[in-house]
């Protein structure tokens, strides 16, 4: 019996293989050349696409939408006046202004600043958290509603995207040093993984994420899609706001934090789920 595992690694290059257009026999054949055992690479490529297929083909879920739509350009919320910047329709990402005011921002960053460490990554092997070398930031969670200015913030949230406060996480505040970044990545939770069940306990699964930018540093930083060839600058007091209404690259809702290249940057990070997040 071959000792050969198909690891997730393995999966996703098949995937992307044949996404980019290469046909299965051009994919078989560069197994081979990589050492692997004809029967093995068949069984891979056949289990790995069917699978793929599946998950394309799975229904989307409801995801947060903006208020009112997309026509006009501005938003108000008890007062307060949110741009629209612009907007992408595949993958489906909104860029606002004037989302937090200033004194939020500066709020924010001050109780944030307190409790940094280095920042960890959900690691859907086992379910639990770590640190990883594609996030190199210093970070912390806030409690959902732990401060006044968090409430406001997450309140005013929930009308602009029309989705409960209770199916949000907690605010995540997020200090990017110069060289510090995020690699490109998926905030959904791959069912394949198996620690994935345990972490869709809590909620569901994540359908949306809105980046908010506390401060805009000197050089880089920006906020990138390589699906799509998006980069959004980091500016105080904006957001970007991307869905992804099943769990699957089709949402082409990889994204990244580029480079800080001077100054450091500061966001404060908000993941929607499907239910009621506790």
């Amino acid at each position: 019996m071959s000792a050969q595992t198909v690891t997730p690694e393995l999966k996703a290059w098949i995937v992307a293989q044949a996404t980019s257009g290469v046909s299965a026999e051009a994919s078989l054949e560069a197994m081979r050349q990589s050492g692997w055992e004809e029967d093995v690479a068949i069984a891979a490529l056949e289990s790995t696409l069917t699978e793929h297929l599946a998950r394309i083909n799975t229904p989307p879920v409801p995801v947060p939408q903006v208020k009112g739509g997309l026509d006009g350009t501005t938003i108000e919320i008890d007062g307060h006046e949110i741009g629209i910047v612009a907007s992408l329709h595949h993958p489906r990402v909104v860029v606002f202004s004037n989302l937090l005011t200033p004194a939020e921002c500066d709020e924010i960053i001050a109780l944030g600043s307190m409790r940094l460490a280095r920042s960890e990554t959900v690691e859907t092997e086992t379910g639990s958290s770590e640190v990883s070398d594609a996030r190199t930031s210093d970070g912390m969670f806030f409690e959902r509603g732990e401060f006044e200015v968090c409430a406001r913030i997450e309140a005013r949230i929930a009308t602009l995207l029309g989705w409960p406060v209770e199916n949000g996480e907690g605010l995540q505040v997020l200090r990017y040093r110069p060289g510090a970044e995020y690699k490109p990545h998926y905030d959904y939770f791959d069912p394949e993984r198996p620690g994935t069940p345990a972490i869709l306990k809590r909620g569901g699964q994540r359908v949306a994420s809105l980046v908010c930018y506390l401060n805009t540093p000197d050089r880089g930083g920006a906020t990138i899609f390589p699906d799509v060839g998006l980069a959004v600058a980091p500016i105080r007091g904006n957001a970007v706001f991307f869905s992804y209404d099943r769990p699957h690259p089709s949402t082409r809702s990889l994204h990244g934090g580029a480079p800080v290249i001077e100054g450091e940057k500061w966001v404060a990070t908000k993941w929607l789920r499907e239910r009621r997040f506790d």
